[in-house]
């Protein structure tokens, strides 16, 4: 099986057999990608690791409905294949207790239908991508909603193109709060509002919810922040992955802890 996450600023493409995640490429989402271009990615990728014909089914989850017609025309000429699409060919098996469930992105459901899944309910999924969000799964599996928040290279972005003067950064850990040049000072303040900012919704929705939850962290700089909170009880830089999968087959055991 192959499984595709379409994010809006990556797209990470996997390999999974009966043993899990057997191989994963990650490249840039550009939204005037050809299904040409598509093909020479594939080529590079499959080249001495798989052969086309192994791979029998390829899900497909996005959340840039823009991209996925080259890249499903692409797989349908080079696998011989009919790419499944998540929110339009299949669904994942979760209950969406919102008055609007056509609203919620496909990579936040299957996030959700990850967690409950390998870890049990009452938890709390962040994910830190594109946007940091928050997302709230019961002890029965079922998704109540969440938060979103703008992502830590959004705000990064936002600083170095809204400012004339300052300067653009790259996410680190600072040594020290109190910075003592710009950079360091732009440096700490991103790397501690985020943390501020995921220990106070953290805080918020345990609060409103009234159970002891666990906080499962996902995305790039879930290892990074990690370092510095209490409030992160799993890091699986996988999940989104693995809850596409398991979309497709919520049976799937390959996964099981």
């Amino acid at each position: 099986m192959m499984v595709i996450d379409v994010g809006n600023t990556n797209t990470v493409i996997a390999v999974i057999n009966d043993k899990g995640i057997d191989k994963k490429w990650r490249l840039a989402t550009l939204l005037n990608r050809t299904s040409d271009e598509y093909t020479i990615i594939f080529d590079s990728f499959l080249e001495g690791a798989f052969d086309r014909n192994d791979i029998t089914n390829i899900i497909i989850s996005s959340v840039v409905p823009s991209v996925v017609y080259e890249l499903k025309n692409c797989i349908h000429n080079y696998f011989n294949i009919s790419a499944k699409i998540i929110g339009t060919d299949i669904f994942p098996d979760i209950d969406i207790l919102l008055d609007r469930p056509d609203e919620v992105g496909a990579d936040r459901l299957v996030n959700s239908l990850a967690a409950f899944k390998l870890y049990g309910g009452n938890k709390i999924i962040v994910d830190f991508g594109t946007a940091t969000t928050f997302d709230v799964v019961n002890d029965k599996g079922c998704y109540l909603g969440g938060v979103i928040a703008p992502g830590v290279l959004l705000s990064m972005d936002a600083l170095d193109k809204a400012t004339a003067r300052l300067p653009r950064i790259s996410i680190s850990t600072p040594t020290k709060v109190i910075g003592d040049s710009t950079v360091s000072a732009m440096k700490s303040g991103v790397y501690w509002g985020y943390i501020g900012l995921m220990e106070g919704i953290v805080s918020k929705i345990k609060l409103e919810y009234g159970k002891d939850m666990d906080v499962i962290a996902t995305g790039g700089l879930a290892s990074l922040f990690n370092a510095d909170t209490d409030q992160i009880n799993i890091i699986d830089d996988d999940l989104t992955l693995k809850g596409i999968a398991l979309t497709w087959n919520s049976k799937l055991s390959v996964f099981n802890r």
